[in-house]
């Protein structure tokens, strides 16, 4: 099963959820109990073996979620 992340409209947290992908609706707030839930999109991380050069921040909008924001981040 996978490990899906969700905002809590009653609570107003994140957390993260393993849940069935396809039965995930009415799943609880593992803060609150609440089962209002939203599916929030995910980024996943995967290596491969070997050496790889470190990704770097393109300062393109959108292009990771914070570039271009202003906010400090890094890859």
């Amino acid at each position: 099963m996978p490990i899906y992340e969700f905002y809590c409209e009653k609570c107003e947290r994140d957390s993260e959820v393993l849940v069935r992908s396809s039965d995930w609706t009415g799943t609880p707030c593992p803060h609150c109990g609440s089962k209002k839930l939203t599916k929030k999109l995910s980024v996943f991380a995967s290596s491969v073996g070997g050496e790889v050069d470190a990704p770097s921040c393109t300062g393109t909008p959108k292009s990771c979620g914070l570039c271009g924001t202003g906010k400090p981040h890094s890859h």
